[in-house]
């Protein structure tokens, strides 16, 4: 890899940014001052420094975000703040959403330049559980979650998969956790306003095994390890 895309890849800043500090001399190559921006460095091998400063390179970074509503899951939009808009600490990652969460649906979202994991993860051979908790408008009952449990046809005509739901708490406005294996577009939404009901509030709280860390305040965000990532596989 060039030195001055390293650099920049590692958020140093832009490509003519770094060049101007590897002509200053401020930056070394295994202790030895360099100048040329176009030499070539071996990320895992090479001890990358600015001025001293050690530079830590991740090829692949993962993200879990409380997203807010309000914001769109997205990598770029013209009219709205995007989740993107949240990490400005990783825009040089060039990271996505792993799925979306509609604009105004909160919680656990993962962010990522892993484009395999995202494939694994929002397809449904792979059988990836996504849980929600969700308030509804409407008497959620036994014969609404035999129903969710059969699969139910969405007004275009779409058939869903088995869906697992758990009751929380059940008036004429409800609680409950949904656990889907798709990601349709609104498709918990949908799926309620096929049993006749509305979701009024809706929170992705868990993907796989890994849960949204209760510490994350909405448009919060830390990093996730390899155990956490394995967790989203995980059923």
């Amino acid at each position: 890899m060039r030195l001055d895309k390293f650099l920049a890849d590692t958020g140093n800043g832009t490509r003519s940014e770094v060049k101007h500090l590897i002509r200053k001399g401020r930056v070394t190559v295994n202790n030895e001052t360099v100048r040329k921006s176009d030499i070539k460095i071996s990320p895992d091998d090479d001890l990358i420094a600015i001025d001293g400063e050690i530079v830590h390179y991740e090829p692949l970074v993962y993200l879990m975000m409380n997203k807010p509503a309000g914001v769109i899951s997205a990598t770029e939009d013209k009219i709205h703040k995007t989740v993107i808009d949240l990490i400005p600490d990783y825009q040089h990652y060039a990271l996505h959403p792993v799925g979306r969460l509609d604009k105004d649906t909160e919680g656990l979202l993962i962010l990522t330049n892993d484009g395999q994991f995202s494939h694994d993860v929002l397809s449904p051979k792979k059988h990836v559980d996504k849980t929600y908790f969700a308030r509804i408008a409407g008497f959620v009952t036994a014969q609404t979650i035999t129903q969710f449990a059969s699969g139910l046809t969405l007004d275009d005509g779409y058939q869903t998969m088995p869906a697992v739901l758990k009751v929380l708490s059940a008036d004429t406005n409800s609680e409950i956790e949904v656990t889907i294996q798709e990601g349709k577009f609104h498709q918990v939404k949908r799926m309620f306003e096929a049993v006749d009901m509305k979701v009024t509030y809706l929170k992705r709280i868990k993907m796989g095994e890994l849960t949204l860390d209760a510490t994350l305040l909405p448009g919060q965000y830390k990093k996730l390890n390899n155990l956490d990532i394995n967790l989203v596989k995980t059923k």
